[in-house]
């Protein structure tokens, strides 16, 4: 490994459990699986999300064909590219890190990373609000319809989507507005009791619902 590979990323805003990384190894990983070293516990980002490796010209950061996109500074990444120190990295809309390059200066006073106030985990279906687990929890059709609402966070969702994720392809038909609407107004009463001072799933009338990403 070139000795110049000792540069690091701190988390700016997500969910994982740790708040810097130091960049020490040939190629470093970052995804939702446990063998990456950085993990993004967001389901919005692919199992294998991006990477970033080290050459003699620098740190390269490259997409690895992930599901909601890599992206640098704000833009989205179509091919690996080189940081530089400052450089914003985003792994879809679920986690941005501050790439700080070997020789610079780490500020002593860190931004306090913001963390989603909703975490889902998709192995045990649990669901946290505002750091406390549901409980009881979920019923099935809620837990899909959440689970939609989260991959989705910040885009309205139709009733004809969330039809076919909570009751399926073939029940479009039978579904009505009123259950819908009723589904969707029970999400929402149960993650009001947990966290009554945020609107979470919020309808937009003739188009469907949202979620709003608190993050704190």
């Amino acid at each position: 490994m070139n000795e110049q590979c000792v540069a690091m990323v701190i988390l700016q805003e997500g969910n994982s459990l740790h708040r810097q990384w130091l960049l020490d190894a040939p190629e470093v990983l970052i995804g939702r699986s446990s063998d990456c070293r950085i993990i993004v516990n967001d389901r919005q980002a692919s199992r294998h999300h991006a990477r970033i490796f080290c050459t003699e010209q620098g740190y390269i950061l490259e997409d690895l064909g992930s599901k909601n996109g890599t992206y640098l500074n704000g833009e989205l990444l179509t091919k690996p590219a080189r940081l530089v120190d400052g450089d914003e990295i985003g792994i879809a809309f679920a986690a941005r890190f501050r790439f700080v390059d070997a020789g610079a200066t780490v500020p002593l006073t860190l931004e306090t990373p913001r963390q989603p106030r909703i975490r889902i985990d998709p192995a045990s279906r649990s669901v946290w609000v505002a750091g406390q687990e549901l409980h009881p929890p979920l019923s099935p059709a809620q837990y899909r319809l959440l689970v939609l609402l989260y991959e989705r966070a910040g885009q309205v969702v139709s009733r004809e989507e969330v039809v076919h994720a909570v009751w399926g392809e073939g029940a479009v038909e039978g579904v009505t507005e009123q259950a819908i609407d009723a589904l969707a107004r029970r999400l929402r009463d149960r993650i009001a009791e947990t966290d009554p001072d945020h609107e979470y799933v919020v309808t937009v009338r003739g188009h469907g619902y949202r979620l709003q990403y608190a993050v704190s």
